[in-house]
């Protein structure tokens, strides 16, 4: 199995445009395990494209006057758990924390997250929330997309062939933001449901996004306008039963599935509880 080492992202892309349907690996913790499970095979000629050495991708920048923090794709989660991005990515710092083990913290990307593109990885949800943009290069010069439009569906995304993530552009928000997590167990578990909720003061706005209970990440509009609405943006302050009501209105956003590791009721509960709670942590009763 050929595998190509480039050491810039101009060489990666110029890696990519003479072999279009090459395999990104940056950690590898979703193609190994999908290789050591038989789900996915890399055939003796398939090229794997190995990108931790690229600066472009395992780095970031921070522009405090655009309020933006730009993620290298091969940024990896134990980078985002830490500070400076702790401080200004909670949220994404609380869902990174929620990652696997050490091991794979160290090791998992943000940008493979989203390559991935489960309706249960762990960052998905934040970056809806928090309207990231993915930018991809390409030969031909690359495009920026809303994360929105980037995620269609289980496992499937908006990359075409000779495509690549390069970088995730994150707004920075002024206000409280949270992830939760339901699991079967308390670590290294995948999302049965998550959620996050962001607040921004300048805009007076809450942003919901749900994950594991559709095909892919999803936001909840009606309990957005409700908790929006309804706030005292100046004493950040909420009625706790609109907070319930919010949490109420986020389940029926939802379209979850019964599977092995959950009821589709029980998914909706969990969504209802944990948007209710993270209201009620954002605003003070």
């Amino acid at each position: 199995m050929p595998v190509l080492t480039p050491n810039s992202l101009a060489d990666a892309v110029a890696a990519l445009a003479e072999y279009p349907h090459a395999v990104p690996l940056a950690g590898g913790t979703d193609l190994m395990v999908q290789v050591n499970e038989g789900h996915r095979r890399l055939t003796g000629d398939e090229m794997v494209l190995a990108l931790g050495r690229v600066p472009e991708l395992t780095s970031y920048t921070i522009d405090t006057e655009a309020q933006l923090v730009t993620l290298g794709a091969a940024v990896r989660w134990s980078v985002v758990e830490r500070d400076p991005l702790k401080s200004l990515l909670p949220a994404l710092a609380e869902a990174a924390r929620t990652v696997g083990s050490p091991q794979i913290r160290n090791a998992g990307t943000v940008g493979g997250n989203l390559a991935t593109c489960s309706p249960a990885g762990d960052g998905l949800p934040v970056l809806s929330a928090l309207d990231a943009r993915v930018v991809l290069a390409s030969p031909g010069g690359g495009r920026t997309l809303p994360v929105a439009e980037f995620m269609r569906g289980v496992k499937r995304t908006a990359l075409e062939p000779g495509e690549m993530i390069a970088a995730i552009e994150v707004p920075l928000l002024e206000g409280w933001q949270g992830y939760s997590k339901v699991g079967v167990r308390n670590a290294m578990v995948i999302a049965t449901a998550s959620a996050c909720v962001a607040t921004d003061v300048r805009t007076r706005s809450v942003r919901i996004a749900l994950g594991s209970v559709a095909p892919t990440i999803v936001r909840a509009p009606v309990a957005e306008v409700l908790a929006t609405d309804a706030a005292d943006w100046a004493a950040l302050t909420l009625d706790p039963a609109v907070a319930r009501e919010a949490g109420v209105a986020a389940a029926a956003a939802a379209s979850p599935i019964t599977d092995h590791r959950s009821t589709a009721d029980y998914r909706r509960h969990a969504v209802a509880v944990m948007v209710e709670r993270l209201l009620l942590r954002a605003f003070h009763a």
